[in-house]
């Protein structure tokens, strides 16, 4: 009798565990979003610490461009704002926290490039970004070559500044700084003459309340920079829901909302919202 009763126990544990299987759980999906929309939560990575594109604010919350994409997709896949879970993804993280699955998707700045597509798969392009250089409004810099005999600022790691030099500048000093923000500080205080990155990114930096109207865009296209969101590899139908929800972002206005409010105090000059798929050498 008595193993009779633990075989019953167990037999109703195995109905229960079942329907709850059947059920989808509590949750109702993957906490990384990885079912068809409306689960519980999605995770998106993004970057904490670019003002206008990714920042995550003194209170908790987040803003900029890619906060405005990443949550109008979302909205498409099926899911709220307070269904969102941002999760920080720095640069050199970015293809192993997709290929973990710690994220669903990555909208942070993502080049897309023939390396990267090796090992991602990319929605977009999102926004077209050119390799810019940001001076103090009243300054005569108009294009690269005026940066010889000066002072040209960048982060530690950073590619750019060595581009300027390399291709338009020799006689350009090089400096670097731990972060743009520091850089910002050194061009507003003229230890340095310029600031060298992605347009998109000066354009968030000098957009801040407390420097706006202190720096302009030389508008230089020193580069193209196809930013994509970017999904585990081989994920296509994930793929394909955000890029039916990025041509709707940019058919019903709210991706040119998106660029004016957050690039809009520097006198952005975006380029015209990217057609899916196409990428600008």
């Amino acid at each position: 009798m008595k193993l009779r009763k633990v075989s019953a126990a167990a037999a109703t544990a195995l109905v229960l565990a079942l329907t709850a299987t059947a059920c989808g759980g509590d949750d109702g999906g993957d906490s990384n979003g990885s079912g068809s929309g409306g689960g519980n939560k999605i995770k998106i990575g993004i970057k904490y610490d670019q003002p206008g594109l990714g920042l995550k604010e003194p209170d908790g919350s987040f803003s900029g461009f890619d906060v405005d994409v990443a949550t109008y997709v979302a909205k498409e896949l099926g899911y709220k704002p307070d269904q969102i879970e941002w999760v920080e993804t720095k640069s050199a993280d970015r293809e192993n926290a997709l290929s973990r699955g710690d994220v669903k998707m990555i909208a942070a700045t993502y080049s897309i490039t023939d390396e990267r597509k090796q090992k991602v798969d990319f929605a977009g392009p999102y926004l077209l970004a050119h390799q810019d250089l940001l001076v103090k409004k009243d300054s005569d810099i108009t294009k690269a070559t005026d940066l010889n005999e000066k002072k040209l600022c960048s982060v530690a790691g950073s590619t750019s500044a060595q581009n300027v030099k390399d291709d338009f500048a020799p006689k350009a000093q090089l400096t670097q700084r731990g972060g743009y923000s520091e850089c910002l500080s050194a061009l507003q205080s003229g230890a340095v003459d310029a600031l060298t990155t992605d347009d998109s990114i000066l354009a968030g930096y000098a957009a801040q309340d407390q420097y706006k109207g202190q720096f302009k865009l030389a508008g230089l296209k020193l580069s193209n920079e196809n930013y994509g969101i970017g999904v585990k590899k081989g994920d296509t139908a994930t793929l394909n829901k955000i890029n039916t929800a990025l041509e709707k972002m940019v058919s019903d206005g709210s991706w040119e909302k998106a660029v004016k409010e957050n690039f809009g105090p520097a006198n952005y000059k975006n380029e015209p919202a990217p057609k899916i798929g196409q990428i600008v050498q």
